[in-house]
């Protein structure tokens, strides 16, 4: 092997531009689609910045593999190579994302190789970037002089080459919502507006985001969202759908049952800096991943979680819920995160390998989640604490995954698992929901697997205990190792009995293909208690009847894109 230290990193470094000028690309064109109204071409770009890391990584390891000739890199040398790599990254602004590539390369090299920060970036180098934005990312509006020509330049200000609807209603209509949902600005001349340059797109829609500063009678900063999701008519007009100005509602437009924004901008740590100011209970993992950035998103996520270890001292324990036949799941009560691990064996009914498993996890990935299913984070030999365990979770992770969890020294080695936002399981909401609560988890849950299907995603498995409730108190699919596209389902109804043996048998007399679905039955075992079954049949029980789901299938093979809302639909102006 004639390679160096610098040959090695500065391959690694060159794999890592072009992933990035390939996710820059993707990126950028996402203001073309959303003028062209080109939605399916939207999806497919979104699906292909998924892929653009893995690609490029397969591609760059490959190179390195050439360089090595075949020959294992001893620890000496990848240290010599982390060290010449940090020195040719010292200058970049988006150091952290290089530092994420490469040890992206260096797991798939090493694959059982150690963890540690002498050949890797376990911690960064970099906490910040080495210098400030060379431009600046906002755009500061004044309001003191013109507060209706201020909000009218904002929207102006993004030239998407297309008509406005009516832009003075617009304009109206968010100072109006402003004023209504805002009761603290007494003089609106005195608000300060900074607006992000870079746009967000996702779905239908465009998302203007900035921030409102207002002074207290305290002389203090209040500080506020003010998001403007902009959409087009059927003629293409623009127009502006709401107004966000809570960081609630914010924190629902980027919850993690949500797509990943398309969001061009040079300075993503900068970017992440601004959205932490307007979402302080979102985390920068969380951040990171909502602009496309998952991997990195997942790299912050790791060193969170050392370091939240090393603050802590609870146990990981067996999460709450009903005991799922594919995968075992556990929590440590500190943090409102699962770790999933798919179990060796799987009970009967099921019938599916570990590789169709993480096949369903991956289409969910892929696919627009459309504030239903929750983001899962991939790990790969990941090594916990021993002593952090609870015994009784220790010793059934060891019982029912034994190929994927073994004991290492005072740690718990898992092979392969994933990570979950944590949910209260829908099950365990209703035991103690009050009239009130059970009518509208009822109504989300119906909503729900609706909205699923109108995405072409049949869960599969609906019972309640397969979902989880938000804080924010939405109805959220995380079991997937059932789902299937909704058009590669049979709804069937179930035929009548022609002779009176077939009315009174036990058995089922008629042929079931493995694809069938006979929507009637949902109403027999998805609940125990009749009380439950005869609300929901009040609020939802269209999905009782096949011709409901076979309607879904026809608009989808039809090429109907259905209107997602990160938002409360009341929430939305009169505009169409």
């Amino acid at each position: 092997m004639d390679s160096t230290p610098k040959d090695l990193a500065a391959t690694i470094a060159s794999g890592f531009e072009s992933y990035r000028e390939r996710f820059q690309a993707i990126t950028r064109a996402a203001i073309d689609h959303f003028v062209a109204g080109d939605w399916a071409a939207a999806h497919a770009q979104s699906t292909q910045r998924l892929a653009a890391h893995a690609n490029h990584l397969q591609r760059t390891v490959a190179e390195v593999g050439e360089q090595l000739q075949g020959d294992a890199i001893p620890h000496s040398l990848w240290a010599d190579t982390r060290a010449a790599y940090v020195s040719l990254i010292a200058s970049e602004y988006n150091a952290e994302l290089y530092e994420t590539f490469y040890n992206s390369v260096h797991r798939a090299i090493t694959e059982d190789g150690p963890v540690n920060d002498d050949e890797m970036f376990v911690s960064t180098e970099f906490p910040a970037p080495p210098h400030p934005p060379t431009e600046p990312i906002l755009d500061v509006y004044d309001m003191a002089d013109d507060v209706v020509g201020c909000v009218r330049a904002i929207l102006k200000s993004f030239d998407f080459k297309l008509e406005w609807q009516n832009l003075d209603r617009d304009v109206g209509n968010v100072l109006r919502s402003l004023a209504e949902e805002r009761g603290e600005i007494r003089n609106p001349r005195l608000l300060n507006v900074e607006i992000l340059k870079s746009v967000f797109f996702r779905n239908k829609g465009a998302y203007v985001i900035g921030r409102l500063s207002y002074p207290d009678q305290f002389g203090e900063q209040l500080v506020w969202p003010f998001v403007l999701p902009l959409l087009k008519d059927h003629q293409g007009k623009l127009y502006v759908d709401t107004l966000v100005c809570d960081e609630d509602e914010l924190s629902v437009v980027f919850s993690f049952t949500r797509a990943y924004f398309m969001v061009h901008t040079d300075y993503p740590h900068a970017l992440v800096d601004f959205l932490q100011t307007l979402l302080p209970r979102k985390t920068r993992s969380e951040l990171y991943a909502s602009i496309g950035l998952h991997k990195h998103g997942k790299t912050v996520f790791y060193r969170d979680f050392v370091s939240h270890l090393e603050r802590t001292d609870d146990k990981f324990i067996v999460a709450p819920g009903i005991k799922g036949m594919v995968m075992t799941v556990f929590s440590l009560p500190s943090m409102q995160i699962v770790f999933k691990v798919i179990k060796d064996e799987f009970a009967p009914p099921k019938n599916i390998t570990h590789q169709q498993v993480k096949d369903k996890y991956h289409v969910v990935k892929r696919h627009d989640r459309v504030g239903r299913m929750a983001d899962t984070q991939e790990f790969e030999k990941m090594l916990f604490p021993r002593h952090r365990f609870d015994a009784e979770l220790e010793a059934e992770l060891l019982e029912v995954a034994p190929s994927s969890v073994a004991v290492v020294g005072d740690s718990l080695l898992i092979k392969h698992l994933y990570t979950e936002r944590l949910m209260t399981p829908l099950n365990l909401f209703i035991e103690t929901a009050d009239q009130e609560q059970l009518r509208e988890a009822l109504d989300e849950y119906g909503n729900a697997i609706k909205q699923l299907a109108a995405a072409n995603i049949f869960p599969g498995d609906m019972l309640l205990k397969n979902f989880g409730i938000t804080r924010h108190g939405r109805v959220v699919f995380y079991d997937y190792d059932e789902i299937s596209y909704l058009t590669d389902v049979n709804f069937r109804a179930i035929p009548e009995p022609r002779t009176p043996e077939e009315e009174m048998s036990a058995e089922v007399w008629y042929t079931v293909a493995p694809q069938d679905v006979f929507p009637e039955e949902f109403r027999r075992f998805l609940f125990g208690r009749r009380a439950i079954k005869q609300l929901f049949t009040q609020i939802h029980g269209d999905l009782f009847d096949p011709e409901y789901w076979q309607g879904l299938q026809n608009n989808i093979n039809e090429g109907q894109v259905m209107d997602v809302f990160p938002y409360r639909r009341k929430k939305r102006f009169a505009n169409v």
